[in-house]
């Protein structure tokens, strides 16, 4: 949902959405400073910092891409250019109206995901889709929690990976409405051709 949670586990992405840590290097009540929510890769070029440092941006840690998507980041432009290449080309396949016209730019994309993680920081109701709308990679929430789409199954979500696959029945693959996690121009994306990384939990799928 994009709220920050400390566990013990280990992610498989790198996330940025800003410095959120005090002089002292304690959170504060900022839930982003910058509007280019990212995802990178944990190692690139080498590159090492100790973590929580003031006056630059703050490190935080997802399970999977599926995760990072959910939460409203997007794929960095830098470490995974060519995830990032494609994601643009899928987000723009399915959102284009979306922004005005003329050169097309990253920014312009980030305020549109701006757009629709904002809301959740304002206690409005989690968007709804139908459930044969939402492709493999989304994630739905159910009264239990978040779960993940895969491969005609559902998997529950934790931090530590995906847990109780079950078959998706034949209302969660009709017109009934379920809660998308998944903002959903990056539903969009998905359905567009983009595919999430997932988890080694998710079992292949």
């Amino acid at each position: 949902m994009g709220d920050r949670i400390a566990v013990p586990a280990r992610g498989t992405l790198l996330g940025n959405r800003g410095c959120l840590v005090d002089a002292e290097g304690r959170f504060t009540g900022r839930r982003w400073t910058t509007w280019a929510w990212i995802a990178c890769r944990l190692e690139f070029k080498g590159r090492r910092r100790p973590l929580m440092q003031p006056g630059t941006w703050t490190e935080l840690f997802f399970l999977d891409e599926a995760t990072a998507l959910a939460a409203g980041h997007r794929p960095c432009g830098e470490c995974r250019r060519v995830d990032f290449l494609r994601f643009k080309q899928c987000w723009l396949a399915a959102n284009a109206a979306r922004l005005p016209d003329g050169p097309v730019t990253v920014a312009a994309i980030d305020r549109v995901l701006q757009s629709e993680r904002a809301p959740r920081w304002r206690g409005l109701p989690v968007p709804e889709l139908p459930w044969g709308m939402l492709p493999d990679g989304a994630m739905v929430l159910l009264e239990d929690g978040p779960w993940l789409l895969a491969q005609g199954r559902l998997l529950r979500w934790t931090p530590e990976g995906y847990r109780d696959p079950r078959p998706r029945n034949g209302r969660e693959r009709g017109d009934a409405p379920v809660r998308a996690i998944t903002p959903l121009s990056i539903v969009g994306a998905i359905r567009a051709g983009y595919t999430p990384a997932l988890h080694a939990s998710a079992g292949g799928a």
